[in-house]
């Protein structure tokens, strides 16, 4: 079960002990609060295991100390939910390293990860449970870098569950609404990367953007972070079910309104649906060069 610092992960585990299970957890801090509980709250069956998933070395290191302790029983699950964005802007904003970090957390490491427990898996005809995003279907505003690592990510566990089927391994997509979990929540985790955002931009987009624009769609997903839900147990229990149900579902979808959400997605026009995804989440001003303002300005 990887990404186990907060969150999901965190919950997941914690609850996965209680069940009685023998539960490999990874966190990226063995230092971390979240660590530190689940050691305080969790069984001595647990076992927490540090690793950085952008760092070969700690995914073979983890890989190493998983196969040693169930080489005779094989492995039934893996839990793909550690994720990672510190990006909120559009894609012309966002510098191409936080589109490669994504992609190295969300993907890479994913794909590294499951394709080094497979030989497990298989001899136990397992399950594989993998926390991708509804960002990944459909183009939210402002989320380019994070959304396109977890499409690539739901295309690769798709790919996986038709290629894994006659192996006896069956693989679940959870696409959780949107849910309090870490670092996702603090505005003054936001406000910083929005700083940072704004001290990196070439002069030439700043100025055909507007530093306001930029505020304001802080702002806006500040203020959308308030109707996020702290109740995760929804999440908990639709990645129990992916590994334990005898007919798990391909994909969960914990969360309110992510139903209309999909409609809106699949059945109606793309003005109708990029307008329900700006009303729904970001709905950013006018860049600065393109205002009418600023065109009297150019002409005076």
């Amino acid at each position: 079960l990887s990404g186990c610092d907060s969150g999901f992960g965190q919950a997941t585990a914690r609850h996965l002990d209680v069940m009685g299970f023998r539960v490999f957890a990874s966190v990226l801090d063995l230092q971390s609060p979240g660590a530190q509980e689940l050691r305080r709250s969790c069984s001595p069956r647990l076992t927490l295991l540090q690793m950085d998933l952008t760092k070969t070395d700690d995914i073979q290191r983890v890989l190493q100390h998983i196969q040693a302790h169930t080489n005779s029983t094989g492995l039934w699950g893996l839990v793909n939910n550690a994720g990672f964005n510190d990006t909120i802007a559009d894609a012309e904003l966002s510098p191409l390293g936080k589109f490669r970090t994504c992609m190295e957390v969300n993907f890479f490491g994913s794909l590294e990860l499951t394709k080094g427990l497979l030989p497990l898996l298989r001899s136990a005809g397992g399950r594989i449970v993998t926390v991708s995003s509804p960002a990944g279907d459909m183009p939210f505003p402002c989320l380019a870098a994070y959304g396109a690592s977890k499409a690539a990510l739901s295309l690769l566990m798709d790919t996986f569950r038709s290629e894994l089927q006659p192996w006896g391994i069956k693989v679940s997509l959870i696409l959780p609404g949107y849910y309090k979990t870490g670092t996702t929540c603090d505005p003054a985790f936001w406000n910083l990367q929005k700083q940072q955002l704004l001290a990196s931009l070439p002069q030439e987009l700043l100025q055909a953007y507007g530093e306001d624009y930029v505020e304001e769609i802080n702002q806006q997903f500040i203020q959308f972070m308030k109707v996020a839900v702290e109740d995760l147990s929804a999440v908990v229990n639709s990645i129990t079910d992916g590994l334990l149900a005898a007919n798990p579902a391909v994909r969960y979808y914990p969360g309110q309104g992510l139903g209309i959400m999909y409609f809106i997605h699949r059945y109606l026009p793309y003005f109708v649906r990029d307008l329900f995804l700006k009303g729904f989440f970001i709905n950013p001003k006018l860049p600065r060069a393109l205002r009418r303002e600023h065109h009297n300005d150019a002409k005076k």
